[in-house]
């Protein structure tokens, strides 16, 4: 079979019913030995890659949708469909297909996919009930139309039969003229039957019936039928609503037919779909599956035809952005691209790509930047929904966009800074505008998303832009809101607290909530910058007066934000909480809590179990020295108890350390001692004469206990003082002969001298029999001995 080649685009349907796109390519259908029969294969245009090989199986049910689509499914939830540039080529692979299964290129589906009991119970039937003949299209005859379209839905033989039968010579128009003359003649029965039917008729679930019941011509009709649905008193009025009520607006004159007719039907489908349909049973979610597809493939055109006419785009940014522009015609402009990207969501993710950078390169960010600013609340909201298109798709891009902004404009018309004040002014009393900004604020400082292979310095370069140019109008309502916290105590009265934060204002206080929310998540990911500005504008007590709100819910934002804090086991943020006392409104909390066992009281014991676990020395040290007195009555958990026995642990561990190191530092064995308080050292020599023995008790006492233990040990010693005096005296002339005359030349410093004596002096306490005991003390402490002359 000779090999032909059209351009296509390869789709498969995902578990959510929606179309991935595979890729792009030209289709053959040609033998493969391998499969060992005719096989549909499409290589990808870029780079000849093979994106699909299908052997074409004469059991497989393959159909034909909308002159250029060809779908059939090879496995069990996994359907394929080639969407082809031009109906010719669909034609020669559909005449390919049918030819390898013997089936008439005229039909639109090669055969039904059924199991085997129904292909089993349809054998022992007449060979006549296999045909379905449909009753004259009459009035009188409705009601068996009605029946008979019903009864096929369960077997998919009789409702590709039905769909044949009704494709056949014109019957569904005729069928959609009997509803004009029953809503004429007010004729209720009539048109109750022609609901079901209309309605049997869609969950057929076949293109080409779906192709003359959606033309102009018809489908306001099918939208009529579908008024009538006899579960209701009074008939829906979709009609008027679409006619009426929705209206088409033209914000840039289309002049493509085609198009326009195309935008036209795609929103009728839509509504049928989402707003006329019942929602499907278990039983009926399969029968609109090819709607849901009419929908998509639809939906893709019309992106694909807008986005290749430059010229209507390159008008609309024009006009959008021409100050001379007035607010509805910007508002209708600003709605038309909400859509425009609403539908770019049906587009597969590289055609996704190249949308929204055409839509970059036409300007759409500084676009936005001006809209977002206006006073009108549904072209901002609409403006919103677009941004969060782009920051979705690319929030590399808009932070780009937002760093090579011209610094010398207000802060105020940044880009994010439009954003933020948005967020702060948002009236809607759920604050729903304000938490999507919020997560969009988040998504565009997560360095998690910063990390491009393209530009290594991103990250640095746009936090040092945001913490300059953002961060502060972004606290600002967190800082005007908020007061020293001696102010605060000043109004309270007794056990009632005055709030000064947000005086029962809810909405106030979820803005706030807002706020620390994201601070919080700046503390755990951003380190030095957030650091820097918390210490520098004392923000933590800022937030700490929060939690006297009367919202629980604020107070406990200001916790977590705290806590988050102390997460990081940072010395810096320690060292900065204790200086500013700033556990004192925590503890405040905690006892103004009382007994109530509740989350706020969760909360700050898990702080200060998290404390204590890590072990933060110096948090728990001023914790205990300052707050334990406070604390100690708690006892239905051992948290504060468990500080304490920290505290004290470490205390312990501390005198230790420090009574060793004064026993390393300035105790001296017993004859280095007697050598040191013996009469011959004179007063005034240049080496310092040590302390009295009284001062060393410990000392003096293993000293006596020594000479006690033989007499042996007490003659080395002696042997050895004697040695030393000698060596003393020689060490006290060439002192006394060094310091006589500094100034002479030739003659040794003070220094200097003092040098040799200390030298002089290592000898002194070398006990040859102390080596090893030397050697054991010298592993155990690092410590030196002290500088004798400092």
């Amino acid at each position: 079979m000779s090999d032909t080649r059209r351009r296509v685009k390869v789709y498969t349907l995902n578990e959510d019913r929606q179309w991935d796109d595979r890729g792009t390519g030209h289709v053959s259908s040609t033998f493969v030995e391998r499969l060992k029969g005719i096989s549909l294969l499409v290589r990808a245009e870029s780079d000849g890659s093979l994106l699909l090989e299908s052997k074409i199986s004469p059991n497989t049910a393959y159909q034909k949708q909308q002159d250029t689509l060809i779908v059939w499914s090879e496995a069990e939830n996994y359907d394929l469909a080639l969407s082809f540039q031009e109906k010719a080529g669909c034609d020669e692979i559909w005449e390919k297909i049918c030819q390898v299964q013997g089936k008439d290129p005229a039909l639109e589906i090669t055969q039904d996919p059924i199991d085997e009991s129904e292909e089993e119970r349809f054998e022992e039937m007449p060979e006549t009930s296999h045909l379905v003949e449909l009753p004259p299209c009459e009035l009188a005859r409705l009601e068996e139309i009605a029946d008979l379209v019903t009864s096929v839905l369960s077997s998919p033989i009789r409702r590709e039969k039905l769909a044949l039968a009704l494709m056949s010579e014109g019957y569904m128009k005729k069928l959609l003229q009997l509803f004009q003359v029953c809503e004429d003649l007010d004729n209720r029965e009539g048109l109750h039957h022609l609901y079901e039917i209309v309605r049997g008729v869609l969950f057929l679930n076949k293109a080409a019936l779906f192709e003359v019941m959606f033309s102009d011509d018809c489908i306001m009709d099918v939208v009529g039928c579908l008024e009538y649905d006899p579960a209701l008193v009074q008939p829906k009025r979709h009609r008027e609503f679409l006619t009426k009520t929705a209206k088409f607006k033209e914000v840039i004159p289309i002049t493509d037919s085609e198009l326009r007719q195309k935008i036209h039907q795609t929103y009728r489908v839509q509504y049928i779909q989402d707003i006329i349909l019942p929602t499907p049973s278990v039983f009926e979610e399969n029968f609109l599956s090819t709607l849901t597809s009419f929908i998509f493939f639809n939906k893709v055109e019309i992106v694909s035809m807008l986005q290749e006419d430059e010229k209507f785009l390159t008008e609309v940014f024009a006009q959008l952005t021409d100050e001379a522009t007035e607010d509805g015609k910007r508002r209708e402009l600003v709605n038309f691209f909400k859509e425009f990207c609403a539908f770019s969501q049906t587009l597969q993710p590289q055609n996704r790509d190249a949308f929204f950078k055409t839509l970059a390169n036409l300007g759409i960010l500084p676009a936005l930047e001006i809209v977002m600013g206006m006073d009108d609340l549904q072209v901002r909201a609409a403006a919103t929904d677009i941004f969060s298109y782009l920051v979705e798709f690319s929030p590399s891009m808009v932070r780009e966009f937002v760093m090579q902004e011209p610094q010398q404009t207000d802060d105020d018309v940044l880009l994010i800074n439009v954003v933020i004040k948005q967020m702060i002014c948002d009236s809607d009393p759920e604050l729903g505008g304000a938490v999507q900004l919020m997560g969009l604020l988040r998504t565009l400082i997560d360095p998690e998303n910063m990390l491009t292979p393209t530009n290594k310095t991103e990250k640095t370069e746009f936090l040092s832009f945001f913490y300059k140019y953002c961060m502060q109008v972004l606290t600002a309502p967190l800082l005007a809101n908020t007061v020293d916290e001696k102010k605060s105590k000043d109004l309270q009265e007794g056990s009632t607290k005055i709030n000064p934060v947000c005086p029962d204002n809810f909405q106030t206080a979820q803005l706030l909530a807002l706020i620390l929310e994201l601070l919080t998540f700046c503390v755990e990911h951003h380190t030095y910058h957030i650091k820097t500005y918390i210490m520098n504008k004392d923000l933590l007590r800022r937030v700490l007066v929060l939690m006297n709100s009367k919202h629980t819910f604020l107070a406990l934002c200001a916790l977590r934000f705290m806590r988050r804090i102390i997460g990081q086991k940072d010395e810096y943020y320690n060292r900065y909480i204790i200086k500013g006392n700033l556990f004192e409104p925590v503890i405040n909390t905690l006892l103004d809590n009382g007994t109530r066992y509740n989350l706020l009281n969760s909360a700050i014991i898990e702080l200060f179990e998290f404390i204590k676990v890590e072990d933060i020395k110096s948090l728990i040290a001023h914790i205990i020295d300052n707050y334990f007195t406070a604390l100690e009555s708690i006892e239905y958990v051992q948290t504060f108890k468990g500080l304490k026995g920290r505290y004290e642990q470490e205390k312990d561990r501390q005198t230790l350390r420090l009574n060793r190191y004064r026993r390393d530092a300035r105790t001296l064995d017993g004859d280095e001692e007697m050598w040191f308080n013996d009469d011959d050292y004179e007063e005034g020599e240049a080496v310092e004469k040590s302390r009295p023995e009284e001062e060393f008790p410990e000392s003096y006492g293993k000293y006596m206990e020594a000479k006690k233990r033989g007499c042996q040990r007490c003659q080395r010693q002696a042997s050895c003082l004697a040695r030393r005096r000698s060596q003393s005296q020689r060490l006290s002339s060439q002192v006394g002969r060094a310091t006589r005359r500094p100034g002479s030349q030739g003659e040794l410093s003070l220094s200097t001298a003092i040098l040799i004596a200390k030298t002089a002096m290592v000898g002194l306490v070398d006990y040859p029999d102390d080596e090893d005991e030397e050697e054991e003390d010298e592993e155990q402490s690092p410590r030196k001995r002290p500088r004798l002359g400092s």
